[in-house]
């Protein structure tokens, strides 16, 4: 099986007033023991804001660590799981399933495979 990434991207901004978190909450919990009790829950986990990012990176041979997220966007990823699936239809099914959880767009993408030996 193939592990993909689904990664789930939260506005910047405010929700919409009619945005209900708890039951946001409640469906997100429904989906990870959907996930679990089918046998493709690999890990998965919420982020912080994007606000508390810090970014290490190498620049002219130094290393520098900035704050805030290394992209500027309307949307950063605020979460993501880790799935096994079959194929990415499967992938793909649990990608419709996550975005009805969590109201917002949910990129779906397959792991690399790993180096022969």
């Amino acid at each position: 099986m193939t592990q993909y990434q689904l990664s789930v991207y939260h506005p910047e901004d405010e929700p919409p007033a009619d945005f209900d978190i708890d039951q946001v909450y409640a469906d997100v919990d429904a989906l990870n023991d959907e996930i679990r009790a089918a046998g493709a829950w690999v890990f998965g986990g919420g982020l912080q804001p994007s606000s508390t990012a810090t970014v290490v990176q190498v620049k002219d041979g130094e290393v520098l660590v900035t704050d805030g997220p290394f992209a500027e966007g309307k949307e950063q990823v605020g979460g993501y799981w880790v799935i096994e699936a079959p194929d990415l239809d499967a992938a793909l099914e649990w990608g419709r399933k996550a975005t009805r959880a969590c109201r917002v767009p949910i990129e779906v993408r397959p792991f690399q495979d790993e180096p022969a030996s």
